[in-house]
């Protein structure tokens, strides 16, 4: 009896394992995909891939951050994209990681969802949509005032905006300098987020 108890836990620990790294895997190549993906194609492809492992795993809350990054970055780089219903995707599929769990990150994704669907007609949606760009921001900063990403947004906020209306260089400079610090700072594990150093180091990089 003791050895079939036994052998069932062997058999449970190595099919676990095996589902991990099997998960691990499709993270990795997946990711690696989106880092190199150039076209709202291409894009969109590696979304849906992140979408089915977050469908299939039901536990992680990653495979939808990045589904869900990848089709912001559709909404930001593409001006013909039909960026009302990117960012209605993207919040969708935050939503569903914030059901496993509820972080910074994911709140990221609200406050860029919100931008890109400001940006349909910024002079009409600003105070809708820039509210709710500004809410998710705060929301993060609660669950972790120390996350880079936070800043880094806040800064090409106000680094877009006019000075008549609070923005521009001088006011975004020391936010994206709080937000390199917090990147250099900031210890990554294995497959959570780990972009934003480079692209806050170039808009600073314009402040001066």
């Amino acid at each position: 009896m003791k050895k079939s108890i036994l052998a069932i836990i062997l058999l449970a620990t190595i099919s676990a394992h095996a589902q991990s790294d099997k998960y691990t895997a499709a993270m990795q190549q997946n990711l690696q995909l989106l880092d190199s993906a150039k076209t709202p194609e291409q894009l969109t492809a590696v979304s849906q891939a992140f979408e089915r492992i977050g469908d299939a795993e039901k536990t992680q809350w990653l495979p939808y951050y990045y589904a869900a990054l990848a089709q912001t970055r559709i909404g930001f780089s593409d001006p013909k994209s039909d960026r009302d219903a990117i960012g209605q995707k993207a919040n969708e599929l935050a939503a569903k990681g914030e059901a496993i769990e509820k972080n910074a990150d994911l709140c990221s994704i609200h406050n860029m969802a919100a931008t890109i669907q400001l940006l349909v007609n910024p002079m009409e949606r600003w105070k809708t949509y820039g509210l709710k760009a500004y809410t998710a921001l705060q929301e993060g900063y609660k669950l972790d005032p120390n996350n880079p990403r936070l800043y880094f947004l806040e800064g090409s906020s106000l680094f877009s905006k006019p000075e008549y209306v609070g923005g521009g260089k001088d006011k975004a400079k020391p936010v994206f300098e709080k937000a390199v610090q917090l990147f250099h700072a900031e210890k990554t594990a294995p497959l959570y987020p780990h972009w934003g150093l480079k692209e806050t180091e170039r808009l600073l990089a314009l402040c001066k």
